[in-house]
């Protein structure tokens, strides 16, 4: 069954734009009247530049081209660079990232490693020769000097006209780093940043990271045995982390170390440093499940708890909390009721209506945050996500985009920059809400048009979506293809359409396409998402199960003959489900999937499953079921991969040989968790159809 579009470009398409990403405008910030921000030329052009938009007139400029300052040569990107723009899943080439001054004149960023700083109002961009390769370079706010951080782990400071150049912190010996996050920051808390400017200027915190505790792993490259492997700090559950210090620095390069009890608190989760106050820091608890929000004193490094919060099972990080308001109050992100909601000071302003998910920003009287339906009934359709504004005193709240999609916001000076994404449209909208202004996008159209039927499935109401072949006419049942990735931080269902095109596709295949966000999802409630602590294995699968067959009685789902698919914790879950539930999932597909928890890193698996023991990671991992495969399994996995190591699906192959299991492995060799090279993207989807059609006879 096929929907009448030649199926077989879209693989290509798809591929080649990046997921439709290639071309968009994305990385918004205000300055004065003027919106800065990233695109490429086109939707086959990866190297984004960096454009203006005045939003009086509405008119767009260049204001950088990489292609101009590399002459046009080929960019060249460090070990470091790779493996930040890896934790960052950053697919983009040319300019990724850039940094303003307050005023909004100058523009800082890193290209090749170098280092360059563009004059906004006059479009001219100048280069200035310092060590390198650099990484994160980031302007004072008043705009007189550019901090960054090198891949020789030093963290230095120039003038922006060129003088100066100093190193204000250097490694004592090798596994130190300056300035830069640590890999448990960047790849589970969100935590991209490894040093803070002072709001006059002056002064900069900035961490210090030794990984000499963390053991290493060798990524090898057996397509490549003359190359040697790649040495990897890798901090798995149960093993020591990176020890994490924080200083402060004035720009002559005296420094004091910022104190507090790393005993109890060693994830240092959040910094934030504004003109409402003295630096704010949010330490955690190893076990998640106490945090301290600290201010520091920058005359001693002495730091004094302004709250201290506990949870039984485990407190989550927010995207921009917590931050003070430009009164001195705190604003954060809260649980402690049972719904999430927006706390200022003492004082929640929001209640069970909604669920926060992250703020956006915080002016003078008004706090911007988006979130979704906390009862379900709010939202037009599973999966919409808003942006809303309420006033400090906690009157009124509206909305400022839309319900009726996905929005988020850039706010600053009194502008307003939404960015919504919509069911009925392909791709992202992005407007001025005070002037009506937008930002054309230059990405490709899509060769599909994504029909997601939303639905809240079963007793649960479990977030679903369910897609049908384009040209299905009502005639049979159709084979079913589960579709989720189904655990934490992966929401799938949402109301908008890109999202939902390989579902569609895999739908014009001739399947009917199921994606459920079961327990363990975001975007819910507290309760959902912790439900699932110390049982992957059991709330996560059920819920696919639930899902499943509450649509059945709605939509033509052939329960005799139902696939799964997924990458990540969506390809634990297709093993899980073939492994442990033959009796509904009849062949499964998992790419990189974490067959075995001991193997995945601290932050993340600690958090809901406990320090390792005896019984709950083997209850949770996929290894000790290996004798009970008797469907059809395909393993994908990326050789480079250093967040999920190949380790995980040899293990389980291993296993499966050693219990005379048949089943299919595909090693992808030099490719990493993300599989973003347009080839192995492309096919992989056609390869993975042709998988399940086999499997499901």
């Amino acid at each position: 069954m096929t929907s009448g579009l030649d199926q077989d470009s879209f693989p290509r398409q798809y591929a080649r734009t990046v997921r439709y990403t290639v071309g968009a405008p994305r990385s918004f910030a205000v300055a004065g009247t003027k919106v800065v921000f990233l695109r490429s030329r086109s939707g086959s052009d990866r190297a984004n530049m960096l454009w203006t938009l005045d939003t009086v007139s509405g008119k767009e400029r260049i204001a950088a081209d990489p292609a101009v300052l590399l002459h046009g040569g080929a960019e060249e990107l460090s070990a470091a660079e790779q493996a930040r723009r890896e934790r960052s899943r950053e697919t983009s080439a040319g300019i990724v990232g850039f940094a303003l001054d307050d005023a909004g004149r100058q523009a800082v960023f890193a290209l090749s490693g170098r280092l360059f700083v563009t004059d906004l109002d006059k479009r001219a961009t100048s280069e200035l020769r310092v060590p390198g390769p650099l990484v994160d370079p980031r302007l004072s706010p008043d705009g007189a000097y550019v901090a960054y951080a090198t891949v020789d782990g030093e963290l230095r400071v120039i003038g922006t006209d060129g003088s100066g150049d100093a190193a204000l912190g250097r490694p004592e010996h090798p596994g130190v780093v300056w300035g830069q996050a640590e890999f448990i920051a960047q790849e589970e808390m969100g935590r991209s940043r490894g040093y803070w400017w002072s709001p006059d200027s002056d002064r900069l915190l900035a961490e210090r990271s030794d990984d000499t505790p963390v053991r290493r792993w060798w990524i090898a490259d057996p397509a490549n045995p003359e190359r040697r492997p790649a040495e990897v700090a890798y901090p798995a559950a149960g093993t020591p982390n990176a020890d994490v210090d924080l200083w402060l620095f004035d720009l002559a390069g005296s420094r004091t170390e910022i104190t507090w009890d790393k005993a109890e608190f060693p994830y240092l989760a959040h910094v934030h440093w504004s003109i409402g106050g003295p630096p704010l820091l949010l330490v955690q608890a190893r076990d998640q499940r106490s945090q301290r929000v600290l201010t520091v004193d920058i005359d001693s490094g002495a730091t004094d708890v302004v709250l201290e919060e506990s949870d039984d099972t485990w407190l989550d990080l927010f995207p921009g909390v917590p931050a003070w308001t430009p009164g001195g109050d705190v604003v954060r992100i809260s649980d402690a009721t049972g719904v999430r909601c927006l706390v200022v000071g003492d004082r929640a302003l929001t209640g069970p209506e909604l669920h926060v998910r992250s703020v956006v920003a915080t002016t003078e009287s008004t706090v911007y945050f988006t979130a979704s339906g906390g009862v379900e009934e709010t939202g037009p359709r599973p999966g919409w996500v808003g942006v809303a504004r309420i006033g400090l005193d906690g009157s009124g709240f509206e909305w400022v985009s839309t319900t009726d999609g996905v929005s988020t916001a850039v706010v600053g000076d009194g502008i307003t920059v939404v960015s919504t994404a919509r069911v009925d449209r392909p791709g992202t909208q992005v407007r001025v809400l005070e002037s009506g202004a937008t930002i054309a996008s230059h990405a490709e159209q899509p060769i599909l048009v994504a029909r997601p039927q939303f639905r809240f499935a079963g007793a649960r109401r479990i977030p679903s979506a369910v897609f049908l072949p384009s040209d299905y006419d009502g005639s049979a049942l159709l084979p079913v293809l589960m579709d989720p990735y189904g655990g934490p931080h992966g929401q799938r269902v949402a109301a908008a359409h890109n999202p939902h095109l390989t579902s569609q596709w895999f739908a014009d295949q001739g399947f009917a396409v199921v994606v459920a966000d079961g327990r363990g999802t975001p975007g819910r409630s507290p309760e959902w998402e912790k439900s699932i602590a110390f049982d992957f294995a059991g709330a996560t699968l059920d819920d696919q199960v639930e899902a499943l067959h509450a649509l059945a009685e709605e939509f033509p789902l052939d329960l005799g003959r139902v696939g799964i698919r997924g990458w990540s914790y969506g390809g634990y879950l297709a093993a899980l489900a073939v492994l442990r539930r033959p009796d509904v999932f009849h062949v499964g597909v998992a790419g990189a999937p974490v067959t075995d928890w001991s193997l995945y890193d601290t932050h993340y698996t600690e958090r809901y499953l406990g320090m390792p023991d005896s019984k709950v990671y083997p209850a949770n991992s996929l290894i000790d079921y290996a004798p009970e495969l008797e469907r059809p399994l395909l393993l994908i996995h990326g050789l480079a991969d250093d967040n999920v190591v190949v380790a995980h699906t040899l293990r389980l192959s291993s296993a499966l040989l050693a219990a005379g299991r048949p089943y299919s492995v595909l090693p992808l060799s030099g490719v990493t968790h993300m599989a973003s090279q347009e080839d192995i993207a492309e096919n992989l989807l056609k390869l993975q159809v042709d998988f399940i059609k086999k499997g499901l006879g």
